[in-house]
C-alpha cells in the first residue's frame, strides 16, 4: 500500500473515532439529564408522601 492510501485510511479511521466519541458524549449528556429528571421526580414523590402519608398506603379489595 502506498503512503497516500495509508494516510487516507488513517484519516478515515480518525474521523470515525472522533464521530463515535462525539456521539457517546452526547448520549452521556442526555442520560445525565434524564437521570437528574428521575431524581427530581422521586424527590417530588417523597415530598408528596411526607405531606399526605395516608394516601396510597392502603388498597381496598372486594372479592
Amino acid at each position: 500500500m502506498d503512503i497516500a492510501g495509508m494516510s487516507m485510511a488513517l484519516s478515515q479511521v480518525n474521523l470515525q473515532t472522533d464521530i463515535g466519541v462525539a456521539l457517546l458524549s452526547k448520549s452521556m449528556d442526555m442520560n445525565e439529564t434524564l437521570g437528574a429528571g428521575m431524581v427530581n421526580m422521586i424527590e417530588a414523590s417523597a415530598m408528596e408522601q411526607s405531606v399526605t402519608p395516608h394516601i396510597g398506603g392502603n388498597i381496598d379489595l372486594y372479592v
